[in-house]
């Protein structure tokens, strides 16, 4: 074994010990936003336009299909003069380029770094953004008991949530 592959397999080791000790940083960001009605759907349009403007990638993820095509429509007319460049990832369209798109399944088709949850995700794919919104639904008890075990799971997960003003 010559010197340089000593170096190379140290430099290797030190950066597999790197990547693992990021892994285990949790640098996502989650915030709750408390509904008192059940009007997600024109709060998930108010933020996706905030980020939008704020010139970040963002993913709204829904439960299924039926939630995806009626928000896509929503979001076209939901705001009088409001413009959120957007599409609905129904697999026949190229996402790539888009600011915001919205999905009915765990996937990144745009590089978001902003993830908007109109329905539940995993730990794994949350921590794939750089910030993600939930919502405590305090309009429905059964609903609000669900937001409060879902912010429990994240802070057992290394997550820390907090409320947005």
């Amino acid at each position: 074994m010559t010197v340089v592959d000593l170096e190379n397999r140290d430099l290797l080791e030190c950066c597999t010990q790197l990547l693992n000790s990021l892994r285990s940083l949790n640098l996502t960001t989650i915030e709750f936003i408390k509904l008192n009605r059940p009007e997600r759907a024109a709060v998930l349009c108010e933020l996706a336009e905030e980020f939008y403007l704020s010139g970040q990638r963002v993913l709204v993820m829904v439960k299924d299909d039926n939630q995806g095509v009626t928000l896509d429509r929503f979001m076209w007319t939901w705001k009088q003069g409001a413009f959120v460049p957007h599409v609905y990832d129904n697999g026949s369209v190229d996402c790539h380029d888009e600011a915001v798109v919205i999905v009915a399944g765990e996937e990144n088709p745009n590089g978001a770094e902003v993830l908007l949850m109109g329905a539940a995700c995993s730990n794994e794919f949350i921590r794939l953004f750089r910030h993600a919104i939930d919502f405590a639904e305090a309009f429905d008890d059964d609903r609000l008991e669900m937001s409060r075990e879902r912010f429990k799971a994240y802070r057992e997960n290394g997550f820390a949530p907090v409320m947005r003003k």
